[in-house]
């Protein structure tokens, strides 16, 4: 194969067809638990998100609730992927054996977001989140239903894998992703370019600039327990049981068992079973999804 500038057109063609194709059509997981903001800046900046208010009828002046007086960030990282092609590869005509690599370019570009938002959600026992306590803990603050301030878990202990309870209804999520520049393939394909120059290589190449952070605690709750049908009520109550600091319910509604392999057999004993303990009826069947998560093994 002769090379060229019609040649490496064609080339860059091909391979940007593949992996456009692939980062279009492959399926991921972070839209279970997460919301995507896009930002503008190197950081953004968010307000206590939990201090959002509820409605309240209009008597006398309207009550403002200052969404500014309190907020965390989350500053921007840049990812990149990169592969090389020989430039006796072109001429010997071998460039259809990197069209399957630049379509796993694509693959892992769109699944990328899964590995920021899912070890981060692993980690929330352990990982403090804007007020002050670990994402996943027994002792946020919370409010009672005359709006006096109280002690609200969303953590189970104990010795086993971790599943999750999410609500995915509302507008707000548990985790937020967050994304600056969309990857994109580029190529350094020029003959004068340093790197065909000097090693005779041919380089394409993904970068992009995102992050992953906590959003809303309230939403999600993780176990450590054995996951049962009574640990899973248990986990389902206690969401059920947050409230606004005006003493209101959220309505939170756990839509989403998540979990890791290791645990799906379980999870759909629990709520996918219509009969269990050998013929009673499972009055927790269709409550909630199973989402087996890979990332959370």
């Amino acid at each position: 194969m002769d090379i060229n500038a019609s040649t490496l057109r064609s080339i860059y063609t091909g391979l940007s067809t593949a992996f456009n194709e692939r980062l279009a059509s492959t399926t991921t997981f972070y839209g279970q638990v997460a919301m995507t903001v896009n930002s503008v800046t190197a950081m953004n900046e968010y307000p206590r998100m939990d201090d959002m208010p509820g409605i309240r009828e209009w008597i006398g002046d309207r009550v403002v609730h200052d969404l500014s007086a309190q907020t965390y960030q989350i500053r921007n990282r840049e990812f990149e992927g990169t592969v090389g092609i020989k430039r006796s590869q072109i001429e010997d005509d071998q460039i259809g054996l990197f069209t399957p690599v630049a379509a796993q370019l694509g693959q892992s570009a769109a699944q990328f977001p899964d590995q920021l938002v899912f070890p981060l959600l692993k980690a929330g026992a352990t990982t403090k989140c804007y007020d002050g306590q670990n994402f996943f803990d027994t002792d946020h603050p919370g409010f009672d239903e005359n709006g006096g301030v109280t002690s609200v878990s969303n953590y189970q202990a104990g010795g086993n894998a971790a599943w999750y309870l999410v609500d995915d209804t509302q507008v707000m999520k548990p985790m937020v992703f967050q994304s600056r520049k969309l990857f994109q393939l580029v190529q350094m394909d020029k003959e004068t370019d340093e790197n065909v120059f000097y090693r005779g290589k041919f380089v394409w190449g993904v970068d992009g600039r995102c992050n992953a952070g906590f959003g809303l605690w309230q939403l999600a709750f993780m176990s450590k327990a054995e996951l049962t049908s009574e640990n899973y009520a248990a986990a389902r109550a206690a969401m059920g049981s947050i409230r606004r600091r005006d003493g209101s319910v959220i309505a939170i509604r756990p839509t989403k068992l998540i979990v890791p392999p290791s645990l799906e057999t379980k999870a759909r004993q629990v709520v996918e079973a219509a009969l269990i303990n050998g013929g009673d009826t499972n009055i927790w069947a269709k409550t909630a999804e199973v989402v087996v998560i890979p990332h959370l093994a």
